[in-house]
């Protein structure tokens, strides 16, 4: 079971090393990896499991917070129309795009980050992403608003990117051009 001793904070090298793919079909170590961390996210959502194993509330989680330098990513999100968003992907990659972005009216967080980080991230307000599933299954999903943005996040932590890369370093609090607001 992970819990947050498990989880790597800022400052560690896993989360700025570029992850490696998955030689599919995923091996059952990394099968069990990446069941356990779907797991973490949806335990961490759960009041009385957080309180008794001391987990902070997560929406989603890349194998690098993990130091497992593996192209996985566990995200447990719903929508702004409460449609969830259940997802343990093997080598989840974006293949398209919008133009327009979104940000999170509060700011992103982060369970590798202790303290809370002000500004805006912009985001792409819809991405398609291809992964394969833990039964091997090959899916591709398209994503908008919330959704899209914590699968961005995810997917930036298998690149070496955190949330904060992207925040405007003269005025944080600026909001992005071309971005619509998503309130959480």
């Amino acid at each position: 079971m992970i819990t947050m001793e498990n989880i790597v904070r800022d400052g560690h090298p896993a989360l700025r090393t570029v992850a490696e793919e998955v030689q599919l079909p995923a091996s059952e170590e990394e099968i069990k990896q990446l069941s356990e961390m779907i797991e973490f996210v949806k335990n961490s959502q759960d009041p009385e499991i957080a309180k008794k194993y001391n987990l902070r509330p997560g929406v989603g989680l890349a194998a690098p917070q993990i130091n497992i330098n593996k192209r996985m990513i566990a995200v447990h999100a719903e929508s702004e129309d409460g449609t969830l968003y259940s997802y343990a992907l093997f080598n989840p990659k974006i293949v398209s795009h919008s133009v327009q972005r979104c940000y999170l009216t509060s700011g992103e967080g982060c369970l590798s980050v202790d303290e809370p980080i002000p500004g805006y991230v912009p985001r792409y307000e819809r991405i398609r992403v291809k992964g394969t599933t833990l039964e091997g299954e090959n899916i591709d999903i398209r994503l908008k608003g919330y959704p899209a943005i914590v699968f961005q996040h995810e997917i930036d932590h298998l690149n070496g990117i955190m949330f904060y890369d992207h925040i405007d370093k003269e005025n944080p609090l600026k909001q992005p051009e071309n971005a619509t607001p998503v309130g959480r």
